[in-house]
């Protein structure tokens, strides 16, 4: 079992920054995915923002490319969601995913709260 606990929302005015942290319980071996989710206000859906491999790639929702970077420190077992200029409909929870690829389980945080406000 894998726990992870997301930190580092809060409110930021537009066109602000927020780093989220993504921190699992222990060091995960083999091949992994990490990703962002978010899903906002009143939509059912979650919405894949950036995923990081193990190996490093990065991946990133349209919506968020060139204001977003993921990024991973191995050894804190912590993944960052840094987020600049921040849009209101950037508003939302986010939540972290851990996937590993070889058995399929996934497991995940319990989110954190980002609003973007004037």
């Amino acid at each position: 079992q894998v726990q992870l606990v997301e930190s580092g929302g809060g409110l930021v005015q537009p066109g602000g920054s927020l780093r989220l942290s993504c921190a699992a319980s222990r060091s995960i071996f083999g091949i992994y995915n990490v990703g962002w989710y978010r899903q906002a206000p009143g939509k059912q859906q979650r919405e894949l923002v950036a995923v990081v491999s193990s190996g490093g790639s990065t991946n990133y929702a349209d919506s968020v490319k060139g204001r977003f970077t993921i990024s991973m420190d191995n050894a804190k077992n912590t993944v960052y969601l840094q987020m600049n200029s921040l849009k209101p409909e950037d508003t939302a929870v986010y939540y972290c995913n851990l996937r590993i690829i070889r058995s399929g389980v996934d497991y995940w945080g319990k989110g954190t709260l980002v609003t973007v406000s004037s």
